[in-house]
């Protein structure tokens, strides 16, 4: 019985984790117990464990007599996310280069490939993932690429699109190219340094486009 409640809790968790990430749950949204329960036909009881799990995660908040909400971020709470991409991400690829092979290479070829000039937004925000992960995969660390996911994708339910309209996507590309040449030729140290540079580089976009929005709001 007990482990039927767990893996229920876990099932919750995992469903509310994916609304919350990819933007479906928006931060201060109530997440009422009754009402996610009855989703999920299910008990209070793993519904409560699983808002706990998301609580542990950053992803949700408890407050007096509102309950559970679905965490809001400040612009400073994002940023600070870009400086743990930076350690989790440059430590991936560090991981990843000495796995990599020809298939691995080929996967990122083609999302590198299938850039174009006209691309909108989301659609960059969708291939600027993929492109990473597929890059982390070969690392065989399930743990470390599933804190990079859920801190990726943290920060981007706050940003949307705005990653790609901050920065362009010109460079943000170019520097893909480079990337993944210097993981062809086992270049781990410089590698994991343009990687930063790249992070750091989108970081310092969208910190300019916060504090210009601040100023407009004024």
């Amino acid at each position: 019985m007990a482990n039927n409640k767990a893996l229920k809790a876990d099932a919750v968790r995992a469903a509310l984790k994916q609304d919350i990430l990819k933007g479906v749950l928006k931060g201060g949204e109530p997440l009422r117990q009754d009402n996610v329960a009855q989703r999920f036909n299910t008990s209070r009881v793993p519904v409560r464990e699983a808002l706990r799990q998301l609580e542990a995660e950053g992803l949700v908040t408890f407050h007096p007599r509102r309950g559970a909400c679905v965490s809001e971020l400040e612009a400073s709470d994002v940023l600070e996310m870009f400086e743990v991409r930076v350690a989790l991400e440059a430590h991936a690829i560090r991981l990843a280069i000495p796995n990599m092979t020809h298939q691995d290479f080929e996967a990122a070829e083609a999302l590198v490939s299938n850039y174009r000039a006209d691309i909108d937004a989301e659609q960059w925000e969708d291939q600027n993932w993929k492109f990473h992960y597929t890059l982390y995969l070969p690392a065989h660390c399930d743990r470390l690429l599933s804190l990079i996911e859920t801190n990726y994708f943290h920060a981007a339910r706050f940003l949307r699109v705005r990653i790609a309209e901050a920065t362009g996507t010109e460079e943000p590309h170019k520097e893909h190219q480079k990337l993944l040449e210097l993981c062809q030729h086992r270049e781990v140290d410089k590698a994991a340094a343009l990687l930063t540079q790249h992070i750091l580089n989108t970081k310092k976009s969208i910190a300019t486009d916060f504090h210009r929005q601040s100023r407009t709001q004024r």
